[in-house]
């Protein structure tokens, strides 16, 4: 079986090993489909938070399962979508139902090996019915979720400003959930073509290219109002220490990107606005099931969102241009 290694920083290896045993409770799942992501890049480069090398990469997974013992809903032959993190179900916040912060939460292809391989076991409650999407809309489910949660985690309603920074897939899939919430989008970014995209594929009404005018923008399309909820989805340090200023008083600031490095807020500035500051980390299984009801009623455009798409036996090749904004990629995906 070949499966492909980030070894250390900057380097792949493609390699073969025995086809995995599955274990009681397991499923042996073929990978038919793996998206790339921001955490597979920072990984690659060095950057990653809670990550250790070598490490097989890949939790973005559209996967057919081989062998299941009985599953309610699922069966060999079957489709699925991956939930990829793990988590231990005793800690407080798994008793409160948070899985997606478990304190000893692993996730596959950050802290175990991921789908990045043709074959692949995991236990079976990672296991979600795909029912009728596409293996290209199944790899996508799990980074829309991750934006369906930050939506759910900073109770958006219908017909209040919402900025979101950064209009990388993770900022995308907030952008379009935010609308689907009844929202009004204001999407940042540097970069025009992203902002061209959230436009013109997206339907975004607003859009705000991030330079010394971007707070006069938005206080222009706001009336001075400012949006009550932003979501910072770009993980850079310097994007995240000044997102608040886009921000309305008693408004929320949540942060979905990840960066490694301390932050640091004017105490007066955020606390004036009596801001809500929160993060928002991976997501649970109600936002998977809230993602692929989306997905079904086919209220996201996939087709547009999936812009690169290599073979397995390529994707080392492939993988140095998936860096650069320049090539414009927004999501990348490897088949197998």
């Amino acid at each position: 079986m070949n499966y492909i290694v980030c070894e250390e920083p900057g380097q792949f290896l493609l390699r073969q090993k025995d086809a995995p045993e599955r274990k009681p409770n397991e499923a042996l799942l073929e990978i038919k489909k793996v998206g790339i992501c921001g955490t597979d890049l920072h990984a690659y480069a060095g950057n990653q938070a809670f990550f250790t090398y070598p490490r097989i990469l890949g939790h973005e997974l559209a996967a057919k399962i081989i062998d299941i013992d009985y599953h309610p809903s699922l069966k060999a032959g079957d489709n699925a979508v991956v939930m990829p993190y793990i988590s231990c179900g005793k800690c407080i916040a798994c008793r409160q139902h948070k899985t997606n912060c478990c304190s000893h939460l692993e996730v596959l292809g950050v802290h175990k090996d991921g789908g990045m391989q043709e074959q692949l076991t995991v236990s079976t409650d990672l296991l979600i019915p795909a029912h009728n999407l596409t293996y290209e809309e199944m790899a996508i489910v799990e980074p829309l979720s991750i934006g369906a949660h930050a939506i759910r985690r900073a109770g958006v309603i219908p017909g209040e400003f919402v900025a979101v920074v950064g209009c990388g897939p993770i900022g995308l899939g907030i952008i379009k959930l935010a609308q689907i919430a009844g929202a009004k989008v204001i999407a940042l970014d540097v970069n025009d073509q992203r902002l061209q995209y959230a436009a013109e594929s997206l339907g975004t009404e607003y859009t705000v290219k991030v330079t010394d005018d971007a707070l006069s923008d938005i206080r222009k399309i706001t009336n001075d109002d400012l949006a009550t909820v932003v979501f910072d989805a770009t993980g850079h340090q310097q994007a995240l220490e000044s997102g608040h200023q886009y921000m309305s008083h008693g408004g929320r600031y949540v942060l979905v990107g990840l960066s490694k490095d301390n932050l640091s807020f004017s105490h007066p500035a955020i606390h004036s606005k009596e801001a809500t500051l929160m993060c928002s980390r991976n997501a649970t299984r109600e936002d998977f099931d809230e993602v692929i009801s989306v997905m079904r009623k086919k209220l996201f455009p996939s087709k547009s969102f999936i812009t690169h798409m290599v073979p397995f036996n390529q994707m080392i090749d492939h993988f140095d241009s998936w860096v650069d904004p320049k090539t414009g990629v927004i999501k990348a995906i490897v088949e197998f």
